[in-house]
């Protein structure tokens, strides 16, 4: 089943989009992070995606009022990544009403954290891979790692993992199309359902996620393309919902 997620990044409370993951290259597209979550709600989309950027160079939560007042503002259910690096943060944005916990740099550097987390939690932990040039990056992409993005998958194979969101980060804000190549690469490496980001640029794309090839894909987010308007809603939407009652 494809779903589509739209994204709202959160930067000093803000709705922002980055160019590259550079926060020195940030667009505002909303100061209104709950308006901008019931939205989204409103053009029909089934999910939401939202990152804590400030967090996720932090190493903890820095938003949290903002996804507070999305949480408040949506009955859609939130995924939420970016300084989320213990037990106690995952307890406590699960306790809120998050309905699923991302993931990303702990995945690399406490791997057995993750497994706990999936045995306390299950169904509600993801686990993010951001990858540069096929390479792991943490601590909000500031680093990357010498692990590939499916060594990194394969650790997590048997641990009750929810998804992996697969983001290639050298399409990430650029507009220039999803990395549909590494993305079913990844997802054919491993049983975990695999969420496509970075680079969704148009309606092609979508188009491209409903093909046979990428069923096996859980879906894709989207950000950039919805902000500025190269995405219509409706019609992604719309072409979701009839490729569902066909399959």
């Amino acid at each position: 089943m494809t779903i589509l997620f739209p994204a709202i990044d959160l930067k000093d409370g803000q709705c922002v989009r980055l160019k590259l993951g550079d926060m020195d290259q940030a667009t505002v597209f909303n100061d209104n992070p709950g308006a901008q979550a019931k939205a989204f709600e409103d053009q029909g989309f089934e999910w939401l995606h939202v990152v804590d950027l400030n967090g996720a160079f932090a190493g903890e939560s820095v938003n949290g009022a903002a996804v507070d007042a999305i949480l408040a503002s949506t009955k859609n259910p939130v995924q939420l990544g970016g300084g989320i690096r213990t037990l106690e943060h995952i307890e406590t944005w699960l306790s809120k009403g998050i309905s699923r916990v991302i993931l990303g740099t702990v995945a690399v550097r406490d791997p057995a954290l993750v497994k706990e987390a999936c045995k306390r939690f299950p169904g509600k932990v993801a686990v993010g891979i951001d990858a540069k040039g096929g390479y792991v990056a943490v601590e909000g992409w500031a680093e990357t790692s010498e692990l590939t993005a499916v060594a990194l998958a394969r650790q997590f194979e048997d641990a009750g993992v929810s998804a992996i969101i697969y983001t290639d980060i050298d399409r990430d804000g650029v507009l220039k199309g999803l990395n549909i190549p590494s993305t079913l690469e990844l997802a054919h490496a491993v049983s975990i359902p695999v969420i496509a980001s970075g680079g969704l640029a148009s309606i092609e794309d979508v188009k491209r996620l409903l093909e046979p090839d990428c069923v096996i894909l859980e879906g894709a987010i989207s950000g950039r393309a919805l902000y500025d308007g190269r995405l219509d809603p409706k019609e992604a939407m719309d072409l979701i919902r009839a490729a569902r009652k066909e399959g």
